[in-house]
Formats: C-alpha cells, sequence, structure tokens
C-alpha cells in the first residue's frame, strides 16, 4: 500500500511583465503600444500646438484629460526637462528638453524622405502623375517622378529644369522665390538643353504669378508646355518658412480636372500641408 503523497503548495501566478501591463493587446490588427506614453505624448503635442503656455485646467481640456490624472504627467516630465511649470503664474510650457528634441529632429530631417510616403499616396489615390523638384542650379529640377495609372506620354524624367512661367512647377517656385534668386535659374524647353543666358522674365509677371497661386494655393498649367497636359503644382515650406520642394500632379487632360477646387488641386494641396507638417511647419 503506498504512502498518500503530500499535496504540493499551490504555486503564485507569475506577476505580469511591466510590457504586459503596460501595453495594448496583440489582436494581430495593429503593433503593441504603451497607452501611457501615448496619453502623455498627448499633452506634449497639446502644449506644442498651443504655442503659449498652459493652466493644468485648459492643458487638461485640450487633450481630453482630467486635471487629477494630468498632473502627474507633468511632475515626470518636468523632472525630464520636457515641461517647465513657470513660478509666477503656474501654467506649463515645453521645456529646455523638448527643445533639444526638436533640434535633433530638424537636423535629421531630409525633405525628399519626408515627402516621400505623401507623395506616393497622393499619386494612389489619384492615379495621376507625381513629381517632386527642388531647386538647383539651373532653376526647378525633377528629382522624384510617380507614373500615372494610366500611360502619359510626356518628355519629363529625373533631372529634368523645368521652365519658370511656362510650366506649373516652375511657377510655383517663381512664386515662392526672392526674385534675385529667379535670375540665377537659366531656362530651356522641358528637358531640353539649357543656354547660357540667365532668365529675365519681368517682375510684373513674377507678381503675376505669386498672386494667382497666393490666392489658389496651387500653380496651374492647362495644356502647357505639353498640350494636352494639364498640371498643377504647390510649393511646400520647412519650418523656417524656405521653399524645400515642389509637388507636382500631371495627366491627360481628360484625366485631371482643370479647375482650381477639382478633385486634384484638393488632394494636391492636402498633401502640400502634410508634407509642411512633416518639415515642422507652422500649422
Amino acid at each position: 500500500m503506498q504512502a498518500a503523497r503530500r499535496p504540493s503548495a499551490a504555486r503564485p501566478a507569475p506577476a505580469p511583465s511591466a510590457r504586459a501591463a503596460t501595453a495594448t493587446p496583440d489582436d494581430g490588427s495593429a503593433q503593441r503600444s504603451v497607452q501611457s506614453a501615448e496619453t502623455g505624448g498627448r499633452l506634449l503635442l497639446a502644449l506644442a500646438d498651443a504655442g503659449t503656455p498652459l493652466a493644468l485646467k485648459d492643458l487638461a481640456e485640450r487633450a481630453g484629460l482630467s486635471p487629477s490624472r494630468t498632473h502627474p504627467y507633468l511632475v515626470s516630465y518636468a523632472r525630464l526637462g520636457l515641461v517647465e511649470q513657470q513660478s509666477a503664474s503656474g501654467r506649463y510650457a515645453l521645456g529646455p528638453a523638448a527643445l533639444q528634441l526638436g533640434l535633433a529632429c530638424l537636423r535629421q530631417l531630409d525633405p525628399l524622405r519626408a515627402a516621400e510616403p505623401v507623395v506616393q499616396a497622393l499619386a494612389e489615390h489619384t492615379g495621376h502623375a507625381v513629381a517632386l523638384a527642388v531647386w538647383g542650379n539651373q532653376g526647378p529640377t525633377i528629382v522624384r517622378l510617380i507614373d500615372a495609372r494610366e500611360p502619359l506620354h510626356v518628355a519629363l524624367r529625373v533631372g529634368s529644369v523645368m521652365s519658370l512661367t511656362a510650366t506649373a512647377t516652375g511657377r510655383a517656385f517663381a512664386a515662392a522665390l526672392p526674385h534675385d534668386q529667379l535670375l540665377r535659374a537659366r531656362t530651356g524647353a522641358l528637358g531640353e538643353p539649357l543656354g547660357p543666358s540667365p532668365w529675365s522674365g519681368s517682375r510684373g509677371e513674377l507678381e503675376a504669378i505669386a498672386a494667382e497661386v497666393r490666392r489658389h494655393g496651387v500653380a496651374r498649367a492647362v495644356g502647357l508646355p505639353i498640350p494636352g497636359v494639364n498640371a498643377f503644382s504647390a510649393p511646400v515650406r520647412d519650418h523656417e518658412g524656405q521653399v524645400a520642394l515642389v509637388i507636382t500632379v500631371l495627366d491627360h487632360e481628360d484625366r485631371l480636372d482643370p479647375r482650381w477646387q477639382g478633385d486634384a488641386a484638393q488632394a494636391l494641396r492636402e498633401a502640400a500641408r502634410e508634407v509642411a507638417l512633416r518639415l515642422g511647419a507652422p500649422r
């Protein structure tokens, strides 16, 4: 006869790890995330958007939190230097560590890399060809080109230098850059070799182009310089207000609505605003 076994002590259930305690469930639809970090991030973004120090109650309201829930985050952020409280008013503002993060981000910023996912989405959404241009030694220069969904036969390629007045891309730069900088550009037909003479457009012509772009937010070319092809272009400014690049959508006239408030122009404006935000421009 076997002796009865002594019942073993129940093992305590393992304590949940810190990651498991703070991470959202992994349901396969999204990456795991830390909810408290996202909540605190809302406070920092609210301070950044405000542009001025905020009282605890106002900051909590902007972030969609209660003051009692907000305060512990602010205490922790103050210890890190991300937030500081003004002694006189008691209001909260971004601290020196937040400035260091912002400057580090700006130093690492590449305008073309920042624009890439936005212009890819723009091309997929509209079906139009999309081009990115920067200001080169000879003027507006195409550096990225995404083909239209349907065939579009144009003499446009990476490296093409665009006319300042006869193309939407050039007109967007002409509206946004200083006159003396424009005078240093050399003209040439689309995709053709450039001549040795600097561009000599009149100041009045530039002012008319600039007024049009200010009024509509984009430059437009209807059937020029390529008959049957329409285009819209939008300048994108960075955190210093400088023109970083120009985004252009173009397609056959049967597919691209030439109206200022058409779908193509509206989608381009939204894309330009998104890239500008990625480059640190104010909202």
